[in-house]
């Protein structure tokens, strides 16, 4: 039987930084940009352009899964995944997701709601073609989220793909491509001392301006 463990005493002081809205600009796209780069040249983050995207599954429960934020504008967040992915078939049934970004190196969080949509063809062509050939033949091998018998499966068609595409260009597969997700809300958190953490909300309002709000810890 597993012992409990207790976490109770877990503790940490924030005091890295503050959030106020003097400091921030109008929009959130922004101060997004503005997060992201300094959590990359802080150098503390391995991978800063990891996110939880979560949706509502198919089967009734909510799901939360890390991807690689590929690309960010004024538009949105972009990532690329299988379409046929269990993922995939939830953004098509509810295009309603949750993005969000824990940098606690830089005690951050940044929460996301919004709407997906697939990316044009040719832009999602242009992504694929610059990965790396292994992560090219990956997509055609994987049948993301259904069953495999083994791994021995995965690596075997691997080698005949390797074969049949050795010294010619890999097609981008139909069934993988790219997502954008339009923000409707974001959130910002930075942690505080004595756990009464900055959390600043900017929400889409029905004329297309951002609105900001001070949420309570």
């Amino acid at each position: 039987m597993t012992k409990e463990k207790d976490l109770s005493d877990y503790r940490k002081v924030y005091e890295k930084s503050e959030l106020l809205e003097s400091q921030v600009p109008d929009n959130p796209l922004q101060l997004f940009r503005t997060w992201f780069f300094e959590v990359e040249e802080s150098g503390a983050v391995d991978e800063a352009n990891a996110m939880t995207v979560a949706t509502q599954g198919l089967d009734g429960f909510p799901k939360s899964r890390v991807v690689l934020l590929k690309k960010f504008n004024e538009e949105g967040f972009v990532f690329y995944s299988n379409y046929t992915s269990e993922k995939g078939k939830a953004i098509e049934a509810d295009p309603k997701v949750c993005l969000s970004f824990f940098w606690p190196a830089l005690e951050r969080q940044v929460i996301v709601k919004g709407v997906a949509e697939k990316l044009a063809a040719n832009l999602s062509d242009g992504y694929f073609e610059s990965r790396p050939r292994g992560s090219q033949l990956g997509a055609w091998v994987s049948d993301q989220s259904s069953e495999v018998a083994s791994r021995a499966v995965l690596e075997d068609e691997l080698k005949v793909l390797e074969e049949r595409y050795q010294h010619k260009e890999i097609p981008r597969p139909e069934h993988w491509g790219g997502y954008l997700v339009r923000p409707v809300a974001v959130e910002f958190w930075q942690g505080r001392p004595n756990r009464l953490h900055d959390r600043l909300l900017y929400t889409l309002d029905k004329d297309w301006n951002w609105r900001l709000v001070r949420l309570a810890p």
